[in-house]
């Protein structure tokens, strides 16, 4: 009997070691992003994984592991998974896992939908061989949600389940493909709509060219566990139009509308 009770409580011979963050990063690639956009993107987490001081915030950690997978995401129904879950404990595995990022095909789709980004990294979570008790779902992008479920309603359901929503919102005035134009204080909508959990922010990128430094400072934080300090994160240099504030966080189903009416 008490070889038995040995047996039982004796972890399992493919058990997966513990890490202190699981972490989806999942990146807008919706129809407002144009391939130029999409791999500045790529090349801010190629980069970020590459850069030492990544692997030095890894290693403070109490297990000096972290998992993480890629998703980039577009409407409701296109949430990719580019590079499954994957243990970085080391320089060599960070460099691996940039490495398996940096020669995935670039695909770009229709809509933007935050709400299933959200539930691709809540099924990811499902799917995750790890377990930490920090888990963080860390979505960017460069529009409101559009298509799907309403964000506010993901969100929500996402922080019940104990998870985090960080954001990393890519304010710009620059038109898309189609010739539409972001709506303004896209940090504002993020922190009202999109972000949630317990020590969830935003950081801000002021455009594509920004994003390279605004994902290895966010990145930075995740792994700690830490939020930026009480200083606000600098507001972009884009002026709203007059009476332009806080958006609704059906801002992009409202826009939407209009141009199905148009």
């Amino acid at each position: 009997m008490a070889f038995w009770a040995a047996t039982i409580m004796a972890p399992a011979a493919n058990a997966e070691p513990p890490v202190d963050l699981e972490l989806v990063i999942a990146v807008d690639t919706s129809g407002s992003i144009d391939d130029i956009e999409a791999s500045l993107q790529r090349q801010g987490y190629v980069h970020a994984f590459r850069h030492p001081a990544i692997m030095e915030a890894i290693k403070r950690g109490r297990h000096g592991a972290i998992a993480v997978t890629y998703m980039e995401w577009a409407g409701d129904h296109h949430q990719q998974i580019l590079v499954p879950w994957k243990l970085i404990n080391s320089a060599a595995s960070a460099l691996d896992f940039a490495a398996a990022l940096a020669f995935e095909p670039l695909m770009i789709s229709v809509w933007t939908s935050i709400s299933g980004a959200i539930r691709g990294g809540m099924q990811a979570f499902a799917d995750s061989p790890y377990r930490a008790e920090r888990r963080v779902i860390d979505i960017s992008g460069d529009g409101a949600n559009n298509d799907g479920e309403i964000v506010t309603r993901a969100r929500d359901r996402a922080v019940a389940k104990g998870y985090i929503i960080n954001g990393l919102p890519i304010v710009n005035d620059r038109p898309s493909r189609y010739g539409r134009r972001q709506i303004p204080n896209l940090d504002f909508y993020y922190t009202d709509c999109v972000v949630g959990g317990p020590g969830a922010f935003i950081i801000v990128a002021n455009g594509f060219d920004d994003y390279a430094r605004a994902v290895h400072r966010k990145l930075i934080l995740e792994i700690a566990g830490l939020a930026p300090e009480n200083t606000p994160e600098p507001r972009p240099a884009i002026i709203p139009a007059a009476g332009e504030g806080r958006p609704p966080c059906t801002i992009g189903e409202i826009l939407r509308q209009h141009w199905d009416d148009l």
